[in-house]
């Protein structure tokens, strides 16, 4: 009787199996079992679409546009075409291939160089000099430039534009180049668009998984990022709070652990619960049914007393904007009342006895 009228960190236990489906209540209240374990912990693990993961090893040999080349230019002859007086070499850095894919070299004219490797290149401008200057030797390196390139940002050593070499060709390339991630690598996430496909994993999945270190295309974009998933704990804990997770995966008794377990004083063992709001698949998966359409509100029971119980708590799976809930215990709620009504007795005799001083 007294019950709504004390202040409660929450609803009690009864009070939460009464706003059951089953007692036509809102909510799924379902007891954590083995079989219920087995089935929430189907997380779907993060990963690369196919036409991420499928993709091959650029040619990082071939020149496209904006691509920086330096070319050195040994003649047969000494003060030659080219070279300066008393020299037979000479060198040309920053030569831009054009958006349409061409460069123009003194003596040899417009030349194609895009879509050519550097050796291909190399004798394309040997033969075109060769009718100006005898036996020409020519040597050609790609500085960096702006053809094949990735951006990356987010929180990483380094943010910025780089190029696709032969070093930075793979997504664990590129990240290394930057000087790592800066938060915990452990709850890092790495994400990949290219195009209309993206796809993110955890970035120590890109070591520990050859085929997640994928192969990097021009113009793709890289982001990181620190987990952002969270759950927040209410109740008969230590304390109340939204708890950022700081792993992977979160059991039930770690997450209570988190926030410094259950306060001994109050809480009820055998009432732990977790909210969450389960997609139509699993709210099936986990009721044996299969004629629930659309995200179902499920109320998880765990019972720390019971002979397994602190096994389910450990095999039970915390997702992201779970909320953990601590009864009171009932002796605790029977201290309130009782400490309401002595506390209410003891206020109208101090009032009484007030009153008569006055009176006199």
């Amino acid at each position: 009787m007294l019950n709504g009228f004390l202040p409660s960190a929450g609803p009690t236990r009864n009070q939460i199996y009464a706003a059951s489906v089953q007692r036509e209540g809102d909510a799924f209240v379902v007891e954590v079992n083995s079989r219920v374990t087995a089935v929430t912990s189907a997380v779907p693990a993060m990963s690369f679409p196919a036409a991420l993961l499928n993709a091959g090893n650029a040619n990082t040999e071939i020149i496209r546009p904006g691509d920086i080349l330096r070319l050195t230019i040994y003649e047969n002859v000494t003060d030659g075409l080219l070279a300066g007086e008393g020299a037979n070499a000479s060198v040309v850095s920053g030569v831009q291939v054009d958006g349409a894919g061409f460069i123009f070299i003194p003596y040899a004219g417009r030349i194609r160089a895009a879509g050519n490797t550097p050796e291909q290149l190399r004798e394309i401008i040997t033969r075109n000099l060769d009718e100006q200057t005898p036996d020409p030797q020519v040597i050609i390196e790609r500085e960096v430039g702006d053809g094949a390139t990735v951006i990356l940002s987010g929180q990483v050593g380094g943010e910025g534009v780089y190029p696709i070499e032969r070093s930075t060709r793979r997504l664990s390339g590129v990240l290394a180049a930057a000087g790592g991630v800066t938060p915990n690598p452990e709850i890092t996430q790495v994400t990949v668009i290219r195009g209309s496909h993206s796809g993110t994993v955890w970035y120590q999945d890109i070591f520990r998984e050859p085929e997640v270190d994928i192969a990097l295309r021009d113009g793709d974009r890289i982001l990181v990022e620190e987990d952002g998933r969270s759950f927040t704990a209410l109740g008969a804990t230590a304390s109340q709070t939204i708890v950022p997770f700081e792993s992977q995966t979160i059991s039930a008794i770690e997450a209570i652990a988190s926030v410094g377990g259950l306060n001994t004083a109050q809480a009820d063992p055998t009432g732990v619960f977790v909210l969450r709001n389960e997609p139509e698949e699993m709210a099936n998966a986990v009721l044996g049914r299969s004629d629930l359409i659309g995200t179902q509100r499920f109320v998880y029971v765990l019972d720390l007393t019971a002979p397994t119980g602190m096994f389910e708590a450990r095999d039970f799976v915390i997702r992201d904007d779970d909320t953990v809930y601590v009864t009171s215990a009932p002796i605790t709620q029977w201290n309130s009342a009782i400490s309401a009504l002595t506390g209410t007795l003891t206020s109208a005799v101090g009032t009484a006895d007030t009153l008569s001083s006055l009176g006199q």
